[in-house]
């Protein structure tokens, strides 16, 4: 048996890194380096996942990014997007130029690329560019356009406009205002198969409900009954009064109780509208039930009772002056079937349709012809799906590449050819541009995460005319630490449209900044230790010496008001405390002299080089720790727990160097070529150190050089 060929190994995509932040990441620039990311393993990738808040991305495209609709990109989701590009695309690289132009030509051959073009032809002709090469992103912004509400659409939902006769039109203007409306892919109100469903419900149970009708007009009869329940509750109390009149003739005064209360109203003006004789009885109690219908009634309801006798005690029971309780049951009983039939009316408009409109449903088969526009209108589905495809396609060839320079790698955020686009705006504050800004839901559960990044971070309360506030955290990478004030200080933070913002800082997150800054930040903690005692004891000496004159004051005015021949304030002077004193201080600064003198003595005693490396071992000790330990956190300083507070998953430990983060935070420098002018009239007078201290350093060297014999050495 001939030998078989084995089959030719599949060629390995040779993957390229750049480095940047302290890790390598991958390279995208070629069409080869697309088609073999989904199979890139997970660990290489930047990030994992992202939240679609935040991004200075299109929400259209991060919508179609996030299928799922979580609100989060997730690994997965990327692949399938780049997947499905490369499927579609002859050339791939096409996404990562700039533009969001997508030639035809570009679509790839095959049965969907053909269906693909032949919506592009369809969707070219309908916003009026039929026969170009090219789609833009532009082309899919108006929904109204790409989708006409008169042409089928294939989302099943029928809008008036697709309706052919008026008649149909108005059928489904009827339904959508009687069971609501859902908006069609154009942007349209119309009816799907659930409303139409929904109605012909509703009127199959409207025409059972009619057929059910008792005897009779059910106008006149809806009249009777609102007639008789206008006025029922009133009615019931009169007849009430009557029956207690009859069980105790007494009764009679108390239970008609008029006249006190309209002697209470006989100095206003009287009105049948007024409360106050609403509440009156209806008629004067009598020991037999019986209502009179035209004379003896209280005036606030004769209209009530003569719309009750005309609508329904003469057209039910016949004319009639008066109604007894017999009277009133009986009407009651005649009115019943209607009340019971009106309480079985379906909660629904439907039920409003006049008759006409109801046997028009039947007769004209409405139901069948809409559920017919509606079978027409899924039947466009595939050319639907297509057009979303193309708006899908047009997205992602404009936004994909930016995202990836994102997500798989930072190259957007180390390159600074253009922000990130986690990268909010930028922030002048304290002659600084922060360009590490991020936005942020809430500042202090942000900061928890945050701070692990080893940044200087800045939490700012942005504000702006017309706009809703919104809270910003900005990395503060470069210079010194400056007194920010919390809260207080003010700064300008300008977005990444432009739009200039108020921005008040909020929170403070304090870590090294530079290696410059933590050497000198122990002189600085100690000058400001020793001018916080030295105010400290000002202070208190002051309230010592104001509590003292006080006390004097107070006894000198009793010394007077006494009487006291001799001064009780004036005191013999003990010369011996006073010399101990001044021998103390004495000791004490001759204990110091002796000490700076020792210190000197041998300071100058040392060869001339031994100097230098003294000096140095001191700065060493005082700023070694600070300098060392400013030094561990610089080099741990990364963007990853900043964008992980953010929602972030990042997969790479990012680090900003020092260099880095000078980039990051700009600082304020005079642009080259400018000119100075002279020195500043309203400056301090110059201090004296500047040449004294010099003077005594030369003055020393002198003196050392004496006591070491240059003078007179051959």
């Amino acid at each position: 048996m001939p030998d078989i060929p084995a089959p030719a190994a599949a060629e390995v995509h040779r993957w390229r890194f750049f480095r940047a932040g302290g890790v390598h990441q991958v390279r995208i620039d070629r069409a080869a380096d697309l088609r073999a990311l989904p199979d890139l393993d997970p660990k290489l990738w930047a990030a994992l996942a992202c939240p679609t808040a935040g991004l200075a991305i299109a929400p259209p495209t991060l919508a179609a990014l996030d299928t799922d609709g979580d609100g989060r990109i997730r690994l997965p989701e990327v692949r399938a997007a780049v997947r499905w590009v490369c499927e579609r695309l002859r050339d791939p690289a096409l996404i990562l130029t700039p533009g969001d132009a997508l030639p035809l030509a570009a679509l790839v051959e095959d049965d969907e690329g053909r269906a693909l073009l032949a919506a592009a032809a369809a969707l070219l002709e309908r916003v009026g560019r039929a026969g170009d090469a090219e789609l833009r992103a532009a082309d899919m912004d108006d929904a109204a356009r790409v989708f006409p509400p008169a042409l089928p659409n294939g989302d099943g939902v029928v809008p008036a406009a697709l309706a052919a006769t008026q008649g149909l039109q108005d059928w489904v203007e009827r339904i959508a205002a009687a069971r609501a409306s859902v908006p069609d892919r154009s942007g349209a109100l119309g009816i799907d198969e659930a409303l139409l469903a929904a109605a012909e419900a509703d009127v199959a149970a409207v025409l059972a409900w009619r057929a059910a009708q008792p005897a009779g007009d059910a106008v006149a009869m809806a009249a009777a009954l609102q007639a008789v329940d206008a006025v029922a509750a009133k009615v019931e109390d009169h007849y009430t009064r009557c029956r207690l009149v009859a069980f105790d003739a007494r009764a009679a005064d108390v239970l008609d109780g008029t006249l006190p209360r309209l002697q209470a109203l006989a100095q206003d003006m009287l009105d049948t509208t007024q409360a106050a004789l609403a509440a009156l009885p209806l008629a004067h109690p009598r020991p037999l039930p019986v209502l009179p219908l035209r004379e003896g009634l209280n005036p606030a309801w004769a209209d009530a009772v003569a719309a009750l006798r005309a609508q329904a005690v003469t057209p039910l029971l016949g004319e009639r002056d008066a109604l007894d309780a017999a009277d009133w049951a009986a009407l009651q009983a005649r009115l019943r079937p209607w009340r019971d039939w009106w309480a079985a009316r379906p909660d629904t408009p439907v039920a409003d349709w006049d008759d006409q409109t109801l046997a028009e449903w039947t007769h004209a088969e409405v139901p069948t012809r809409l559920r017919a526009l509606i079978e027409q209108d899924r039947a466009a589905a595939p050319l639907a799906e297509r057009l979303d495809a193309l708006r899908r396609l047009l997205l992602l060839r404009r936004d994909l590449a930016t995202l990836l320079r994102n997500f798989v790698n930072l190259a957007d955020f180390y390159g600074m050819e253009q922000p990130a686009v986690f990268q909010a705006g930028t922030l002048y504050i304290d002659q600084r541009e922060c360009r590490l800004c991020l936005p942020v839901a809430d500042a202090a559960a942000h900061a928890q995460l945050a701070a692990y990044s080893g940044l200087y971070l800045l939490y700012c309360q942005c504000e702006r005319a017309g706009e809703a506030p919104m809270t910003i955290v900005a990395a503060l990478s470069a210079g010194d630490a400056p007194d920010f004030m919390v809260p207080g200080r003010n700064g300008v933070f300008v977005d990444r449209q432009g739009r200039d913002w108020s921005a008040r800082v909020l929170r403070v997150v304090e870590n090294p900044i530079s290696v410059r800054e933590a050497f000198w930040a122990p002189y600085r903690r100690i000058a400001r230790l020793v001018g916080e005692q030295v105010r400290k004891w000002a202070a208190a000496r002051e309230q010592t010496v104001q509590t003292q004159a006080a006390q004097r004051v107070g006894a000198g005015a009793e010394t007077v008001s006494s009487g006291a021949a001799k001064s009780a304030g004036q005191q013999a002077f003990d010369i011996a405390r006073f010399a101990g004193i001044f021998a103390a201080i004495g000791l004490a600064l001759g204990a110091i002299g002796t000490a700076l003198a020792a210190v000197v003595t041998g300071f100058l005693q040392l060869a001339w080089w031994q100097m230098p490396l003294v000096i140095a071992g001191v700065m060493t000790l005082v700023s070694g720790p600070s300098v060392l330990l400013a030094w561990f956190k610089l080099r741990q300083r990364n963007i990853g727990p900043l964008l992980d507070a953010n929602g972030w998953a990042v997969n790479i430990r990012a680090r900003i160097s020092i260099a880095f983060g000078a980039r990051l935070t700009a600082l304020a420098t005079l642009p080259p070529g400018s000119e100075r002018a002279g020195p500043d009239p309203h400056a301090d007078d110059p201090s004296p150190w500047r040449w004294l201290l010099p003077l005594l350093v030369a003055a020393a060297l002198v003196v050392w050089g004496w006591r070491a014999g240059w003078w007179w050495a051959s």
